[in-house]
């Protein structure tokens, strides 16, 4: 396994992790796989045997079973893991139980530490923007914990770009601890964030964790033309994250390729894919079953060549947009000339 660095704080987390949003899944979060205690904690432990040292969890996955379900597979070895998890999602019928006011921010980190059996938690990242909550007031509350040593490190998640360097500069002007990472969807079949979003991170020295980096399993390789999956299959119930399912299937076609070339499979090349791009800090994976998570966590020693990754951005770039190509060729030239020189 190998470790990047988490932004500028000098921790090192391992480049995948484990994504635990199906860990004690309940409702309509059994869409993901239901998994209970006894099979979570034996994902956990192969985990940790495996070098995975961050755990990603969130207080609204099954209104916090999952961050419960993980506190107890991470007993007796809490010093080993990272733990990563969430708050803005609502947690209960009251008009303040959602939310990023201070009033819900303080509530709910108590109980994620309660439920996830820690005196800390490692990361602590809002789910997404409150539009009605002020941004200092959300940053305040989050500086207060990481003051009262409730939090060690705050993060991001389905932000913007310029949400991410407006944060960052309302933290800074305020002396406040500001965000050190986001969370944010990246795969082969989305790659949007490298608009705007990657470089903001990259420009702010933030950290990149990615979540769904199979596209909620379309870059599996069970998917085609020809067919879809059983009715049972999660993607035939809950087609999320979107995709546009012609240029998947196109990807999908040069994944099986490289993968058939390489004689290994489909998800490894396509997760190793994200290893190889130079914001990712730690890929999440989420399992079922221990061979899933064996194959997933095979990935980190997939080295791709470069003709491998240029085929596969051949088949997943996005197109060029305002306010880029007016200029391309301007500055494809001086970047030539600048080379050779």
């Amino acid at each position: 396994m190998k470790y990047n660095l988490l932004g500028n704080t000098g921790v090192l987390v391992s480049e995948i992790g484990l994504g635990t949003m199906n860990f004690g899944a309940e409702g309509s979060w059994g869409v993901f796989g239901a998994l209970g205690d006894d099979e979570a904690a034996k994902l956990v432990d192969q985990a940790l045997d495996a070098g995975v040292n961050f755990f990603d969890t969130s207080n609204i996955y099954s209104q916090g079973r999952s961050e419960e379900v993980l506190g107890k597979a991470l007993k007796g070895k809490r010093h080993q893991a990272l733990i990563a998890t969430k708050v803005r999602g609502r947690m209960g019928p009251g008009p303040n139980e959602i939310g990023l006011s201070r009033l819900h921010i303080l509530r709910q980190v108590d109980e994620s530490l309660k439920r996830l059996g820690t005196d800390y938690i490692d990361l602590y990242q809002i789910h997404n923007p409150d539009q009605l909550t002020d941004w200092e007031e959300t940053l305040r509350a989050l500086d207060d914990l990481v003051r009262s040593g409730k939090v060690r490190y705050i993060g991001s998640s389905n932000m913007t770009g310029w949400e991410i360097v407006k944060t960052r500069a309302i933290s800074r002007q305020l002396g406040l601890h500001a965000f050190k990472s986001s969370q944010s969807y990246y795969s082969l079949a989305g790659r949007e964030l490298e608009r705007e979003i990657i470089p903001a991170l990259l420009d702010q020295n933030m950290g990149l964790i990615v979540w769904s980096p199979l596209a909620g399993g379309f870059l599996t390789g069970k998917y085609s033309r020809d067919s879809r999956g059983s009715e049972d299959d999660r993607h035939a119930k809950f087609a999320f994250p979107p995709v546009d399912l012609e240029k998947t299937y196109g990807i999908l076609d040069v994944l099986r390729e490289i993968a058939a070339e390489r004689e290994t499979t489909v998800s490894r090349v396509a997760i190793a894919w994200l290893l190889h791009q130079r914001a990712v800090t730690t890929v999440l994976v989420g399992a079922k079953r221990p061979d899933q998570l064996e194959d997933n966590l095979a990935a980190s020693g997939l080295v791709l060549s470069a003709d491998e990754l240029a085929r596969l951005d051949e088949a997943s770039r996005l197109p060029v947009e305002y306010p880029a190509w007016p200029f391309m060729e301007e500055d494809d030239s001086i970047i030539r000339k600048h080379v050779r020189s």
